[in-house]
């Protein structure tokens, strides 16, 4: 991981345009490719980034454009985010190694297990592949089939934020370069509005859990043991 503390602009051309003028921020590009810009407040959300996969050239400063360095991100959206660098104040790298993953609480993991037993609640047909099933960034928790035969990811969370979209929009983007089209779904005993506006944004169905009314249905296929 590299961070860069400087005082920088930033242009962003996408859906949107935005401009950041000149500030000190954080700028932090991940071994995944990732590139975030942070502020000194605002809570942990990055300002502006670029998630992976992406690009990002850094060219010296030219004549038109009177920074130390120039930072261009782009995706395979077309979307870009220019980051002109005026001073750089540091700069490291560091090797964060391997990720053992998010430890999930008891009640998600509780949930992963009733969901795994009982898929058909999170939509028609669904049938189990497996759980915690493997990407290069992480495990999702559930990967099923519906009943037409594609996959489906399935994120489970005690409560549904913005995060969780996040998340499970990062494994669709890695799971669908090895399966093809794979749908999501975000199940959650309950949901922030800004997370359903999201999740629809993105067509990601979002799936209410009413953990009473699991731990009290049979299983599917019931275990001798």
């Amino acid at each position: 991981m590299r961070l860069v503390i400087a005082r920088c602009r930033i242009d962003y051309e996408g859906r949107l345009s935005t401009h950041l003028p000149s500030a000190v921020r954080l700028l932090i590009v991940k071994a995944d490719g990732s590139v975030l810009v942070h502020a000194d407040g605002g809570g942990y959300k990055p300002l502006n980034w670029m998630s992976s996969p992406c690009t990002l050239v850094e060219e010296p400063g030219s004549d038109g454009e009177d920074g130390v360095s120039v930072w261009r991100v782009g995706n395979r959206a077309g979307e870009s985010m220019t980051v002109t660098i005026d001073e750089v104040l540091h700069d490291s790298a560091h090797d964060l190694g391997l990720d053992p993953g998010l430890v999930k609480d008891g009640v998600e993991r509780h949930l992963q297990e009733l969901l795994a037993e009982r898929c058909h609640v999170l939509g028609d047909g669904f049938t189990l592949v497996r759980r915690e099933y493997p990407t290069d960034i992480g495990p999702v928790d559930l990967l099923c089939r519906d009943d037409q035969g594609g996959y489906v990811a399935v994120e489970i969370k005690r409560r549904g934020e913005i995060d969780g979209v996040e998340q499970l929009s990062r494994y669709l983007q890695r799971l669908g370069m090895s399966l093809g089209t794979v749908r999501g779904v975000f199940a959650a005993l309950a949901f922030r509005p800004q997370a359903r506006v999201l999740a629809a944004d993105r067509r990601i169905a979002c799936v209410q859990l009413d953990y009473d009314a699991l731990r009290g249905m049979e299983p599917v296929n019931p275990r001798l043991f």
